[in-house]
């Protein structure tokens, strides 16, 4: 079987309980399970990754030297419905990255994470696990994630061991408040119990949110008690495709600032450089600088998590 993607043709082999996908290029799952994107994803020592996604188990192992991905636990079908666009297979990077390193800077930072894709997720997984990010460490979320999954989620086994969908909007709504500060997120769990409300009641409607422009939808997502302009813009980049979104954690901050400002500014002038720098381009471009970033400690001597 063969796959368009934009300006490539991937072939599909099909191989015990998975597929093989070849001629993939610009795909490292290590740059894309480790840029800060998701929370999902566990590193095997075979260096493959697993993962819950779209209420299902798969695990992903990259070979850029023959620009190869195996995927398994999973069949066709189930890659034309949903990885195919979860992994976003149909976009030519080398284009991307071809424009954005006509920037001196992100010639530079792309060579650091030149395999990342921005995962196509779940808007309501991702308005959760990014209130659940506020001021806190990739670990820490990660836990929290797993704790309330394994709590109101649908169990899917893998190779015996249990894993768990992450729970719907609706099957969040049985929970109490004291039922949601179990997933130990702290003061977060009143801003989930709260979303949880909006979404379930149409107050929050992440179906339209993700149809009307940048702006439109950030403020939709801050009338979301804990959503602020960081986490907003991370929901709007990582599972709407709104790829002008240019989110602004610590590194992101440091790094523009860094090479492009040369002072320290406030959010609003950052996200006023990304828009004009680059365009419906910003988000892909923050990815590969975030990833830059981080990977040098750029600004600070020590490790900091997204």
């Amino acid at each position: 079987m063969v796959k368009h993607m934009e300006g490539n043709h991937i072939k599909i082999q099909s191989v015990e309980n998975g597929l093989i996908l070849e001629n993939v290029h610009d795909f490292n799952a290590k740059h894309i399970f480790e840029c800060g994107q998701c929370f999902r994803w566990k590193r095997s020592a075979d260096g493959s990754y697993t993962g819950v996604a779209y209420g299902k188990v798969i695990n992903v192992k990259s070979d850029e030297e023959n620009n190869s991905v195996r995927l398994l636990n999973t069949n066709i079908e189930e890659f034309n419905q949903i990885w195919f666009e979860y992994f976003d297979l149909g976009r030519d990077y080398g284009k991307i990255k071809k424009k954005l390193s006509e920037d001196s800077v992100l010639n530079t930072a792309i060579k650091y994470g030149e395999g990342i894709r921005i995962l196509k997720q779940d808007p309501w997984e991702m308005l959760i696990s990014y209130i659940m990010s506020a001021n806190n460490r990739i670990p820490m979320i990660a836990r929290s994630i797993s704790l309330l999954s394994e709590m109101y989620g649908q169990p899917i086994n893998y190779k015996g061991e249990t894993f768990y969908a992450f729970p719907t909007a609706e099957e969040l709504s049985k929970a109490q408040l004291c039922d949601i500060e179990k997933c130990k997120a702290g003061f977060r769990c009143k801003y989930i119990f709260k979303a949880i409300e909006m979404v379930q009641d149409g107050t929050i409607d992440l179906d339209y949110i993700k149809t009307i422009d940048i702006e439109s939808a950030r403020q939709e997502l801050m009338k979301i008690p804990g959503v602020g302009i960081k986490v907003a813009d991370c929901i709007m980049l990582f599972s709407m495709q709104k790829y002008g979104s240019y989110p602004v954690d610590v590194w992101i901050k440091r790094v523009t600032e860094h090479f492009y400002l040369h002072e320290d500014v406030p959010m609003k002038a950052i996200h006023v450089f990304a828009k004009d720098k680059f365009g419906d381009m910003a988000g892909f471009a923050q990815e590969y600088l975030f990833y830059y970033a981080r990977e040098m400690k750029i600004g600070s001597s020590k490790g900091e998590n997204k």
